[in-house]
């Protein structure tokens, strides 16, 4: 294996530990409002995810410096196709980070309302947004000779795009009221378990029909295990919450994403953005990779760097292991 494919894998394991830890959270601030009854409960919800938002944001950034490190080409094509969705995701993740930090800063009701509604629109848009992105990059896009998207912003509106956004929307929605349940005790708890189970229902059956639109037009034996996996996975953590089994639930979760992801660049290998308009056109994880001897000096940096990241973001997540309920918040308030 070259190392221009194994930074291909390396792209696709970043992405997945992204959706993996960001989904949940950007699924817990849509739950912000569908979950929480009172001021209260979101106070609850926020501090689920509080010690951990931004860490899982890291992992963003890493697949981003990667692909312009190892892939300038692919990268470059990415950001200029897709200037205005990237620029809206970019928007948001700034001002949610902004307003986790600064909703309690003063105690007027409408300037922690106005914080409120940030997060949740800023969780539901990138979450919604992300699923459209990767599915036109599955489907293809407008690439002409010069490796340019001449495409508009209407091509990246078509219904296999807005069915992907769809399902990245429920899955993480579904996945982070999974770990709701997972993080809290009490009334919340219970309710979590019961919107996850109706959430993952929706999920399934966007969710089959996203990917096996995608395994029909684009998939092959590896890719239709990959979906099976997902599939199977997916059925099994709606199981395990109605079952009351949270840690399995969120853990099969987890496995769904990681399989959907990995069906997705199942499905884009040996290309990194196929040309829609002539094959030979296409972004491949060869024509786009940068020299070998960037790529060496990248795996060297990696291997020494990546599992200390890992290890102080598990540390991280074991520190803040306990449950919290509305009591924890009426103490710390007292």
């Amino acid at each position: 294996m070259e190392l221009h494919d194994i930074w291909f894998v390396v792209i696709a394991v970043l992405w997945t530990g992204y959706f993996f830890l960001e989904g949940f959270d950007f699924g817990v601030g849509v739950l912000s409002k569908l979950l929480a009854r009172n001021r209260v409960e979101k106070r609850v919800l926020i501090n689920t995810i509080g010690p951990v938002w931004d860490g899982n944001e890291v992992w963003l950034l890493t697949a981003g410096g990667a692909t312009f490190a190892a892939f300038p080409d692919w990268y470059a094509t990415l950001f200029s196709g897709f200037y205005l969705p990237l620029l809206v995701i970019l928007v948001c993740l700034i001002v949610r980070g902004v307003a986790f930090e600064y909703r309690a800063k003063r105690p007027e009701e409408k300037w922690q309302h106005n914080w409120e509604q940030a997060i949740f629109w800023t969780s539901l848009i990138p979450a919604f947004l992300w699923g459209v992105a990767f599915a036109n990059i599955v489907r293809g896009l407008r690439i002409d000779a010069t490796k340019e998207y001449v495409g508009t912003m209407a091509d990246l509106l078509n219904p296999f795009a807005l069915l992907g956004g769809l399902v990245t929307l429920t899955l993480f929605t579904f996945h982070g009221a999974v770990f709701t349940a997972l993080k809290t005790v009490g009334d919340i708890r219970v309710r979590a378990r019961k919107l996850a189970l109706t959430l993952g229902l929706v999920t399934v059956v966007l969710s089959l029909g996203f990917l096996g639109w995608l395994q029909v037009s684009r998939g092959d034996g590896t890719s239709l295990v990959a979906m099976a996996v997902a599939a199977v996975a997916l059925v099994g953590a709606v199981g395990a919450i109605k079952a009351g089994r949270e840690g399995w639930s969120f853990a099969l979760s987890g496995v769904t994403i990681a399989a959907a992801v990995a069906m997705l660049f199942l499905t884009l290998f040996p290309n990194v953005m196929p040309s829609s308009l002539n094959p030979d056109w296409s972004l491949t994880v060869t024509n786009s990779a940068s020299s070998p001897y960037t790529l060496k000096i990248m795996t060297w940096c990696a291997a020494i760097a990546a599992p200390l990241v890992m290890l102080y973001q598990g540390w991280t997540y074991w520190v803040f292991r306990k449950r919290i309920g509305t009591q924890h918040i009426a103490d710390a308030a007292h």
